[in-house]
């Protein structure tokens, strides 16, 4: 799994810094859609978070990785037969990091109700 540097450098006026700092950017890998692709995508993304340097308190990078987890793991489940590939991209600003799990489903996903009771069928309602 690579991850690929993609383009949004951030400017602004004369009150704040010309250029992105060090750690902002949009990177972003694709993966096969299989099981084995939910660690991979994890650990990339950890990865990827301490050697940019993201300022990120260990509470919110354990809340990311637990998001991409969620997000790979459901591209996996639900869209794997008519999507073999997924993608994850992580953006970072200068005070927030959003990350993005993409696949090529032809169809999109509605959120279900569900029973509170149960453990699990809730990813699209967190998300």
């Amino acid at each position: 799994m690579t991850i690929e540097p993609r383009g949004g450098d951030r400017t602004m006026d004369e009150t704040g810094p010309a250029g992105p700092l060090p750690y902002e950017g949009v990177w972003r890998f694709t993966a096969p859609a299989v099981d084995a692709s939910v660690p991979q995508a994890r650990h990339a993304v950890r990865d990827l978070l301490t050697r940019q340097g993201v300022p990120v308190s260990d509470d919110v990078a354990q809340a990311l990785l637990l998001i991409v987890s969620e997000l790979v793991t459901n591209a996996v489940r639900h869209a794997a037969v008519l999507s073999p590939e997924l993608a994850v991209e992580v953006a970072v600003g200068p005070e927030w990091v959003r990350v993005a799990v993409e696949d090529d489903h032809p169809y999109r996903p509605t959120a279900l109700e569900t029973d509170h009771g149960r453990t699990g069928g809730r990813g699209l309602l967190l998300v």
